[in-house]
């Protein structure tokens, strides 16, 4: 069934807009006349919203994005209604209604007229695959295999909720330190381009040899006010070919590799990938989808080359009978509690429940490590901004002294 745009008159003469999915523009017009909505301009909705290729991101997509928040609630709202015995498509119904956002509320009308023509929920999903995840999608699947798609669609707005709670509290905990790092280089920029060469001048009516740390500051601001855009063109040369060279497998690895063995980072972000791993299998097993296929999902989410080559080299294994926890404790990545505890939930039949508990166990952690790391940096910060400052107006007043003394 076709997906129509609409513009209408409500009965106090109030311009309303919304989508209305009818067999022709006819039937568009009646079923909003039966809603008291006196249409203005009907048009069918242009072609399904699929992925754009590589480099092909248009203005609308932009301006009109779905937020991870947006999708999480309208999971949670289905899965209430679904669970209160409203059909499938009814809930749809009553989800376009509601919903604000008008990509959504397209992509919701798509998915009803898909799901319309008798193709399954997930398969209706799969066509929207930028807006809902391969996790998203198999999870449906197999609610929808098991006849407790109500339960599955719980669960995942849960499992959502839960990432997007610990990805805001790490961004939460960073906000403050970086923008005292930015306040203090744009405090040293001004000082080091404006307030030094005032100075400048009157060293050089000294017509005195000035100290080492004098000359140093005196130069870096000569340098920075003459060739302030090449130090802006060297910034953006090295993001470019960063970014550039993440592309390249080779550098991606080493990358990848880097920020495990980080000193101070690395082991907060090995934490994150396993707290990552733990919560997307357990909630893939306990939705029904299979050990291997699970896997499979769950290595295109850890975001790590190294621990998605473990996890290939897991499920090439299991396919040969060998547990889970035996192929991620030989790959050395995975710390030797999450191995054990792995193995406890096999031998126990328990492995999704066990999975959460990792998943737990290595979200606080996270949580806890991202909150002393702040607060040990927002210190060390203060105390680098004032050896600086300190070293800049030492370097200016040392000369004026060495004067004040001559003359004295």
């Amino acid at each position: 069934m076709p997906v129509y745009e609409y513009s209408a008159l409500d009965e106090k003469g109030k311009t309303t807009k919304g989508i209305i999915d009818a067999d022709n523009p006819l039937s568009a017009r009646n079923k909003l006349r039966s809603s008291r909505l006196f249409p203005v301009k009907i048009k069918e909705s242009s072609s399904r919203i699929k992925s754009q290729p590589t480099g092909g991101t248009s203005l609308s997509t932009l301006l009109r994005r779905i937020r991870a928040s947006e999708i999480s609630t309208m999971t949670r709202q289905m899965a209430t209604l679904m669970g209160a015995g409203i059909t499938l498509v009814a809930s749809l119904d009553l989800l376009i209604t509601q919903e604000v956002n008008p990509l959504l509320k397209k992509i919701l009308a798509q998915i009803k007229e898909s799901v319309n023509e008798g193709n399954s929920l997930a398969s209706s999903l799969s066509e929207h695959s930028k807006h809902f995840s391969q996790i998203y999608i198999n999870m449906v699947t197999a609610g929808e295999a098991s006849g407790s798609l109500d339960l599955v669609l719980e669960r995942l707005a849960d499992f959502s909720e839960n990432q997007e709670a610990l990805k805001g509290k790490v961004i939460a905990a960073m906000v403050y330190p970086l923008v005292m790092l930015c306040i203090g280089v744009l405090a040293l920029t001004i000082l080091v381009t404006f307030v030094v060469p005032k100075f400048s001048t009157v060293f050089e009516e000294m017509e005195k040899a000035l100290p080492l740390s004098t000359q140093i500051v005196v130069g870096a601001s000569d340098f920075l006010k003459s060739y302030w855009w090449f130090v802006i063109l060297i910034i953006i040369s090295i993001v470019v070919l960063f970014k550039y060279a993440k592309r390249k497998e080779k550098y991606a690895r080493m990358w990848d590799e880097f920020k495990l063995k980080a000193p101070v980072f690395g082991p907060v972000i090995n934490k994150m990938i396993i707290a990552r791993f733990a919560s997307t299998l357990g909630s893939l097993l306990q939705s029904g989808v299979t050990l291997v296929s699970a896997l499979q999902i769950v290595r295109n989410v850890v975001n790590n080359i190294l621990i998605a080559e473990a996890i290939d080299n897991t499920i090439d294994q299991i396919k040969e009978g060998i547990s889970l926890s035996e192929p991620l404790s030989k790959s050395k990545l995975f710390p030797p509690v999450v191995v054990q505890m792995i193995s406890v939930g096999e031998q126990s039949g328990e492995l999704e429940k066990m999975l959460n508990k990792v998943a737990d166990i290595y979200e606080q952690e996270v949580e806890s490590q991202v909150s002393t790391m702040t607060s040990l940096l927002e210190p060390v910060m203060l105390l680098v901004m004032a050896v600086v400052v300190g070293f800049i107006a030492f370097s200016i007043l040392q000369p004026i002294l060495q004067m004040s003394q001559i003359v004295h």
